[in-house]
């Protein structure tokens, strides 16, 4: 070889070797100055473990439906079903009718006009504490659909342009994996009235969402259903309540509601025989679902505070050396619901601290009974 054509050969090769060192570099210095690195990685492997869940694989996403991905809830993971809610019978009936079987068995609801087939939005509303969420939780354990439990600040971004993009991948990838439910809980801090003093992004957030909800680019049969909880309906978007026109009202429990909603959660618990449930029925006229279990919490403690005061129990004792103990807690008395909770400020019990709310609560539904007219 020439010296000249040898140190051509050297010149070349240095130069490559030159270039491609240069171009790990910069890749370095742009993987270290990216903010959302870190994000995406643990989105990438995190989005992996829940399809791997579903038993989905080979299921290629982009980097912003691996972020949405982490949001999804695998049925067995929800310990709520239909039958631990108690006095919303007609209701639960009316879901699994017009939005489970839909969803489970398709080919008994199409038609060529598309009249038959799950709505696109479904409204649960009512005062705080009446079973809107327990209702969603155990609709998506038993719809058998891909249960998205999103939250809002996932769809939020720093940088112009990224929600938007976040928005349109929760569809893209709600539609991989249709049948599908959306649940946004409080609803209507994000879909709220638009007004014209709102943010730039918020109302671009918004009509992209409206955009891809009505589905303009997918067909008629695409399984995908929006499910919304809230306390303050009149708050949202008219625009909002149009795509949503399955609403259910879940008012404060009636006194048979009451009753059914006691059964349940007093079925484990040993209860004196003199226990009247009629009467105590009766006094929690006004408490919300979740009044009743805190209510029932305080009472079967009671039983458990004075088993615990009677022996001596202390932090010295073993969990193995209890078992062996002849543990008699004494069953439960109408006269425990209505003892005075010394862990609360005031000289009230459980139940009249419940019933305190059931003014504003009534005003709630007074809101509540206009159905969304105004």
């Amino acid at each position: 070889m020439q010296p000249t054509t040898k140190k051509y050969v050297v010149d070349v090769a240095m130069f490559a070797m030159s270039q491609v060192a240069l171009y790990y570099a910069f890749k370095y210095i742009l993987n270290s100055l990216d903010p959302n690195k870190s994000k995406r990685n643990e989105a990438k492997l995190k989005s992996s473990k829940v399809l791997g869940r579903l038993g989905i694989k080979d299921l290629k996403l982009s980097e912003y439906e691996e972020i949405i991905a982490t949001e999804v809830v695998h049925p067995n993971e929800i310990k709520v079903t239909f039958d631990q809610i108690g006095g919303l019978d007609p209701i639960i009936q009316d879901l699994k009718e017009s939005v489970i079987f839909p969803l489970r068995y398709p080919q008994l609801f199409t038609s060529a006009s598309g009249l038959l087939g799950a709505p696109k939005g479904v409204l649960l509303y009512g005062p705080p504490g009446c079973g809107k969420t327990m209702l969603a939780k155990a609709l998506a354990r038993e719809s058998n659909a891909t249960f998205i439990n999103l939250h809002i600040s996932t769809l939020t971004d720093k940088w112009f342009g990224e929600s938007n993009k976040l928005v349109s991948a929760l569809f893209s990838l709600a539609r991989k994996l249709q049948p599908s439910i959306v649940f946004i809980d409080e609803i209507d801090s994000f879909l709220r009235e638009r007004r014209s003093n709102d943010h730039e992004i918020t109302g671009m957030m918004k009509a992209e969402f409206m955009s891809l909800w009505d589905g303009l680019t997918t067909g008629e049969d695409t399984r995908i259903l929006v499910l919304g909880a809230t306390n303050r309906p009149n708050d949202i978007d008219q625009a909002i309540l149009r795509r949503m026109p399955k609403r259910f009202a879940i008012r404060l429990p009636s006194e048979t509601q009451r009753r059914g909603i006691l059964e349940i959660m007093l079925k484990d618990i040993n209860l004196d025989p003199s226990l009247d449930m009629d009467d105590l029925v009766r006094r929690t006229a006004g408490c919300s679902g979740s009044d009743l279990k805190e209510v029932c919490r305080n009472a079967a403690m009671i039983p458990v505070r004075e088993y615990v005061r009677s022996t001596g129990l202390g932090m010295e004792m073993t969990p193995e050396a209890l078992e062996a103990e002849n543990v008699n807690i004494r069953p439960l008395r109408l006269v425990d619901f209505f003892a005075v909770d010394t862990t609360t400020t005031g000289e009230a019990n459980s139940i009249t601290a419940a019933v305190d709310t059931a003014s504003r609560a009534k005003d709630d539904e007074e809101v509540l009974e206009q159905e969304l007219v105004d």
